[in-house]
């Protein structure tokens, strides 16, 4: 009994086993439901005209920089300015004691006028020495007619041998008279020509002490901001030398230069556009530049090219450009690094579309675009970035249905669903056009000239004052 219950329990586990198994080869031989296709949103390219703008990072500069130095010696008695303020050129900024250059100065004077009273007397002694020549003149004539009537009186024993000789004698010492007269005058010409050499000489030396006395006051040499006091007053101040003192400085801010370094590419594609007539150098058009400072997020500052460099430096395979703006409102402070954008291409229709819709493999790069409801694959050559959006410069026609989500569900071929997206130009305040500016809009390097507010006017003359008290 045993046996027969355990084979009849291993029949029934049998039994269900089998089921099973039918029931299961049942529903895997039916087909499964076939999935949709993928759901991509496409859009049209944006086709519109751009200029490819070049970015670099630059350097501001200012265009005039000058170390203020005294040409003269001493020390240094009063400061005319507050320290950072804008400064004119012509500004006085610093006064040094004149009163040893006054004293050297009246010295000069002094000599002045004794080489004067020496041509006046050298000039008295010509006089004098032409006419004792006129007089010794007068009496050879009156001499030699005296020996010409004796000799002939002689020959007919009218007057005395004695006689004859006076009148010889009379002659030769009035011709040695005219000598004499003569040797004075060459003297007073000499002592003449001497005072006129002594006169220069002082004149030289009151031009020089002058000159010495003004560098006493150091003026603005150019206008700009100027920095700290770097000798206060009551110092000795050293001058007239590469060594001097160095006081303090003063660095332009109207206009500025901003300088950047192209590389070989670049500076070779320019190159072959101006050759092609597509874009003018910027060695001789003032092409725009624009220009943003770090808290700036589009480039408010438009300036101009102003400078190509001659050659390569070696050591960097670049090139030094730089260029120029106006810095109206004086944002832009010599130092500061700043964004720069130089157009690299002239204006033309581009086809635009965002870098999302871009994918990459090893060799290329692809996009997709739908046809009669299948998505099929186009390689593309890019450009840079223009209004947020990627430069096509090879690969599409702006035509495209081009998908810009749901890229990677893509295969080339397939039956896909679309709906309709759209791109979106984000403006970088960058012109889709350009010209190089005329003649008339040119910004020139020279400096403008700045007028202090009351406040620092009176802040400074009230310093100035004080300081002057106190040296006194």
């Amino acid at each position: 009994m045993p046996s027969l219950r355990a084979f009849s329990l291993f029949s029934v586990v049998v039994c269900t086993t089998i089921v099973v198994g039918l029931s299961g080869c049942g529903q895997s031989a039916s087909a499964p439901p076939k999935r949709p296709p993928p759901m991509m949103t496409v859009a049209q390219p944006v086709k519109k005209e751009i200029v490819e703008w070049d970015a670099y990072t630059g350097r501001l500069e200012p265009i005039e920089f000058v170390e203020v130095r005294s040409r003269v010696s001493g020390y240094l008695q009063s400061i005319h300015f507050k320290e950072g303020q804008l400064v004119n050129e012509g500004d006085l900024l610093f006064v040094i004691d004149p009163r040893p250059f006054e004293a050297t100065l009246n010295s000069a004077r002094a000599e002045l006028s004794q080489a004067q009273s020496q041509r006046a007397q050298s000039l008295a002694q010509m006089q004098e020495a032409q006419a004792k020549q006129r007089q010794a003149d007068a009496q050879v004539q009156l001499t030699e007619a005296r020996v010409k009537r004796a000799r002939i009186l002689r020959m007919s024993n009218a007057v005395a041998q004695d006689e004859l000789d006076q009148r010889e004698a009379e002659y030769v010492q009035a011709q040695a008279d005219v000598a004499s007269a003569q040797a004075s005058v060459g003297l007073a010409e000499a002592a003449q020509a001497t005072a006129a050499a002594a006169i220069e000489a002082a004149q030289a030396s009151i031009e020089a002490a002058q000159l010495d006395l003004n560098y006493t006051r150091v003026h603005a040499p150019v206008a700009g901001r100027i920095s700290s006091e770097y000798v206060t007053e009551g110092n000795l101040v050293s001058g007239g030398s590469a060594t001097s003192t160095l006081l303090t400085s003063i660095a332009s801010v109207q206009p500025i230069y901003c300088s950047f370094d192209v590389n070989e590419h670049q500076a070779l594609k320019y190159i072959r556009l101006a050759q092609q007539g597509k874009r003018k150098s910027s060695r001789e058009a003032k092409n725009p530049v624009f220009l943003a400072l770090a808290d700036e997020k589009n480039f408010p500052h438009m300036g101009h090219m102003q400078f190509v460099d001659n050659r390569f430096d070696t050591n960097t395979a670049s090139m030094r450009v730089r260029c120029i703006f106006r810095n109206e409102d004086q944002v832009l402070v010599p130092g500061m690094f700043a964004r720069v954008r130089l157009p690299g291409s002239a204006a033309y229709v581009g086809v635009l579309i965002p870098d999302s819709a871009i994918g990459t493999d090893q060799s290329s790069q692809y996009v997709y675009v739908v046809e009669n409801g299948k998505a099929e694959r186009r390689n593309v050559t890019l450009g840079p970035i223009v209004d947020g959006l990627r430069v096509i410069r090879e690969g599409l026609t702006g035509d495209e249905q081009l998908v810009i989500e749901g890229l990677l569900l893509a295969r080339p071929g397939m039956d896909v669903q679309t709906q309709e997206g759209e791109i979106m130009v984000i403006e970088d305040g960058l012109p889709n056009t350009y010209q190089p500016l005329p003649p008339k809009e040119w910004i020139s390097p020279g400096l403008t000239s700045f007028t202090p507010s009351r406040e620092t006017v009176q802040t400074t003359a009230q310093s100035a004052d004080r300081k002057s008290e106190v040296v006194q």
